[in-house]
C-alpha cells in the first residue's frame, strides 16, 4: 500500500524537475504545451507551476512560467561569452594547442575558450594525422579548414542553442566507444573545494563522459573563473592533469591550487 501511494508523488517530482529545466532552457513555457508534453491536464500543470513558484524555483505568469531571473544572468550566450577576456582566452588556446602532437586523438569540449583552441589548432600547419572528437558545432566548423590534416568527428545529440553544444539524449554513444589521448575541457568555475563546475546539468554530464573517454584531462579556465562555483559539478581537482590559466590569475589562489591540486600552466 505504501509503495503504491508513493508512485504518483515520484512521478510528479520528476515532472516538476523537467518543467524547471524546460523553463530555464526556453525562458517561457506555456501551460497548454506542458500539458501536452507530459500527458496531464492543464489543471495539473497549473498546480505544478504554482507550487514551483511558491518554492521560488520559477515565476508563474499568465499562460505559463518564466525563470526567476533572466537566463543570461546565469548562463550568458556563446556570442556574449566569446568577447569576454578574448585576449586571455586566445593566449590560453595557443598554449593548449602546443600540447597536441602529430597522430594524437583529442576530445574538445564546447565553450568559447575551446573554440579559440580550435582556431589555434588550425593555425598549426605542422599538425597532421590528428583526430578531434567534439560536441560543439562551433568547434567543428572552426576546424573544418584543417581537414584532412585534422579529422573531425561530431558526437551527435540534442542541440543546446545557448552554447551550440550537443548533449543527451543521444549525445553519449560515440564517447562510450573511444579512448582518446587528451581532453581539453572548458568550465564555468574552478574551486579548491568544489572542483571543476559548469552551469548546465546536461552539458556537465557530457563533460563527465568526455573525462571517462580520455587519458589526460586538461582544463582551460581564464582567470575570472578561478574561485568560482557553478551549479553543475563536473569533476574533482584530483581528476585534472593540468590547468591552463592566464597570468592575471590571483596569485594566492594559484599557490593554493599548486599545493593542493593539479599542475598549473600560467600563460604569459
Amino acid at each position: 500500500m505504501g509503495e503504491a501511494a508513493a508512485a504518483p508523488d515520484i512521478a510528479a517530482d520528476v515532472r516538476r524537475e523537467r518543467i524547471v529545466s524546460m523553463v530555464m532552457e526556453h525562458e517561457f513555457v506555456r501551460v497548454t504545451d506542458l500539458a501536452e508534453i507530459f500527458g496531464v491536464t492543464s489543471v495539473t500543470i497549473r498546480a505544478d507551476l504554482e507550487l514551483l513558484d511558491k518554492q521560488g524555483v520559477i515565476r508563474r505568469v499568465r499562460g505559463g512560467a518564466i525563470p526567476v531571473k533572466p537566463s543570461r544572468s546565469a548562463e550568458p550566450s556563446f556570442e556574449d561569452s566569446l568577447g569576454s577576456a578574448a585576449v586571455e582566452k586566445t593566449r590560453l588556446a595557443r598554449h593548449a594547442a602546443g600540447l597536441v602532437a602529430n597522430g594524437e586523438s583529442v576530445v574538445i569540449d564546447a565553450g568559447t575558450t575551446t573554440t579559440f583552441l580550435a582556431r589555434a589548432l588550425v593555425a598549426r600547419a605542422d599538425l597532421t594525422d590528428v583526430v578531434v572528437f567534439t560536441n560543439s558545432l562551433r568547434v567543428a566548423v572552426e576546424l573544418e579548414p584543417a581537414i584532412p590534416r585534422i579529422s573531425v568527428l561530431v558526437t551527435g545529440g540534442t542541440l543546446r542553442p545557448v552554447t551550440h553544444a550537443l548533449v543527451d539524449p543521444l549525445g553519449a554513444p560515440m564517447l562510450e566507444r573511444i579512448h582518446a589521448d587528451t581532453l581539453f575541457l572548458g568550465c564555468h568555475g574552478v574551486h579548491l573545494k568544489s572542483g571543476v563546475t559548469g552551469v548546465n546539468l546536461l552539458e556537465a554530464e557530457m563533460k563527465r563522459r568526455m573525462i571517462n573517454a580520455s587519458r589526460r584531462h586538461v582544463v582551460l579556465a581564464d582567470s575570472s573563473k578561478l574561485g568560482r562555483t557553478g551549479l553543475a559539478p563536473v569533476c574533482a581537482l584530483s581528476e585534472v592533469d593540468l590547468l591552463i590559466t592566464g597570468r592575471e590569475a590571483d596569485p594566492e589562489f594559484v599557490a593554493a591550487l599548486c599545493e593542493n591540486g593539479p599542475p598549473v600552466d600560467l600563460v604569459e
